[in-house]
């Protein structure tokens, strides 16, 4: 591989893409079974947790913890672990936990890694669909194996944008960026799984993905695939506690960012 590439980063990349894997595999049991699963609501009826959510994530840790045991961990699940090395693992185990547990398919795990608070790795396995996506800094993203490039000619006008809500954010804000979409002459969907919305982004299924409050964990691996695809992302504030807390998520092909920088207001 080419010098400037990230010390380390092409093993990290090979662990993460075999991490997704494992822990997509045991996911995807889980959702098989899902009728025996317990489930647990955090700070809203809709905001939900199962046990495959914790034992995927510990799963994960565990990996990372014995390869790279000097390296940072932040979970949905179990917070964050600092490191010493520059990178730190960012990580949902199951992003869309509602559809997950009401069986629909629109879920995934998410990885991605950070170092000097960029994301530089992001790989997303969307088991029910039969993919993984996997992208590197410097590296270029791809899907099953296949090279992602994104369409400098799709617009908000001629595809379609994904957006997202939760009650982080007002219904007002909410129904004001539909508006505000529409009024533009875009047009929407919402699949319940803000991750797997911005790996379609990189695959170039999506235009563009907006949603104005979202973890990090939500958000790292799906960056890093927008990126390397040729698209852009609006920065998330990654810096010390910053990185734990919400903030507005943005990414998009080439030719929608400022029809969506607009609209999002940023």
């Amino acid at each position: 591989m080419a010098s400037h590439i990230l010390p380390g980063l092409e093993a990290r990349l090979a662990l993460a893409e075999a991490v997704a894997r494992e822990a997509g595999e045991v996911a995807l049991d889980y959702f098989r079974k899902r009728q025996t699963l317990v489930i647990e609501t955090k700070r809203d009826p809709q905001d939900v947790v199962s046990i495959a959510d914790r034992e995927v994530e510990n799963l994960i840790r565990a990996r990372f913890h014995e390869a790279y045991p000097e390296d940072g961990i932040l979970g949905e699940e179990y917070g964050i672990e600092h490191g010493s090395s520059g990178f730190t693992w960012v990580v949902d185990p199951i992003d869309g936990t509602s559809p997950f547990v009401n069986g629909m398919p629109n879920w995934c795990v998410s990885i991605g890694l950070l170092h000097d608070e960029v994301p530089v790795v992001g790989v997303i396995s969307a088991p029910c669909h039969g993919e993984l996506y996997s992208a590197a800094l410097g590296m270029g993203a791809t899907l099953n194996g296949e090279t992602l490039a994104l369409d400098p000619t799709r617009n908000i006008r001629n595809a379609v944008t994904g957006i997202g809500a939760n009650n982080y954010v007002s219904p007002a804000v909410v129904a004001k960026m539909v508006e505000s979409l529409l009024d533009a002459g875009g047009n929407f969907i919402r699949n319940g799984s803000g991750a797997l919305m911005l790996a379609y982004v990189a695959a170039g299924r999506l235009v563009g993905y907006y949603e104005p409050y979202m973890h990090a964990w939500d958000c790292m691996a799906g960056y890093c695939l927008v990126k390397e695809a040729g698209g852009w992302y609006h920065p998330f504030p990654a810096k010390g506690e910053r990185l734990t807390k919400g903030a507005p998520v943005l990414a998009a092909a080439p030719g929608a960012i400022d029809d969506l920088r607009s609209i999002a207001g940023v």
